[in-house]
């Protein structure tokens, strides 16, 4: 068996005398899509925040590809793994971080700026390689927009969903974490979401969808990974069980 790219120890996370994180244990292996369900407050999300550095656990260990690491914000998150030319792990929300006022380009880069020359960290931006850089990330997840100087704030749900995800691949992250990509999404852009993660594998990346749709989670995952009450109370390859099954134990 390979290394498992992310793992979780014994992790245990309390919120003012809630237990919202009991003992949890999972391994999540490169290029795997694993599909994380259970119901509001079952703990899928205090476990995201955690890997995405946005909380901390209170007690057990999290490992990247086999090395405990402390994940104390999301820029640290992102930042392992540059030794292998990737970056560690990035989350893409239902309601992403990208500025409606800036352009696509600017969107694509926040944070990331390429410049020019700089000083103390002030300078000039590249805008010319930002708008090259940014044709071909959006044409690599097949996403047809007219200009990266269009503005986010123009675009649909499913399409700021499909920039966020080539940001992600643009920036080579090594794991990809979608929060309810698809909420309040039309039928079409749907569609067009759960084709970006079902590409995820032949990208090289490792994903982890979190959906309250069961028919979403299975058309493009590897694996089920349940949760309720803090815990994991069920994880088995998406061919060996079904909606059924796992409804009955949510």
């Amino acid at each position: 068996m390979t290394t498992p790219i992310i793992e979780c120890r014994n992790l245990q996370k309390w919120y003012s005398g809630v237990h919202a994180l009991k003992n949890v244990d999972l391994k999540i292996h490169p290029g795997e899509t694993v599909g994380l369900v259970g119901d509001n407050g079952a703990g899928k999300s205090t476990l995201i925040k955690i890997l995405s550095g946005v909380h901390h656990q209170d007690s057990g260990d999290v490992l990247i590809e086999g090395r405990k690491v402390a994940l104390r914000s999301p820029k640290e998150a992102m930042r392992h793994g540059l030794e292998t030319m990737r970056h560690g792990l990035e989350t893409i929300y239902q309601y992403n971080s990208m500025v409606p006022t800036m352009s696509i380009a600017r969107n694509l880069f926040i944070g990331r700026e390429p410049m020019k020359w700089s000083v103390f960290g002030v300078g000039i931006m590249d805008q010319k390689r930002m708008r090259a850089e940014s044709i071909q990330a959006i044409a690599d997840v097949d996403l047809h927009l007219r200009s990266p100087d269009a503005l986010v704030g123009e675009l649909s749900g499913g399409q700021r969903q499909g920039v966020a995800i080539a940001r992600a691949m643009h920036f080579k992250s090594k794991v990809l974490i979608l929060d309810e990509p698809t909420n309040h999404l039309s039928v079409k852009e749907t569609d067009k979401v759960i084709g970006f993660v079902r590409g995820l594998k032949a990208q090289g990346l490792t994903g982890i969808f979190i959906s309250h749709n069961m028919q979403h989670v299975f058309q493009s995952c590897d694996r089920i990974v349940a949760m309720a009450r803090g815990e994991i109370v069920f994880d088995k390859p998406t061919a060996e069980t079904s909606i059924d099954e796992v409804h009955a134990l949510l």
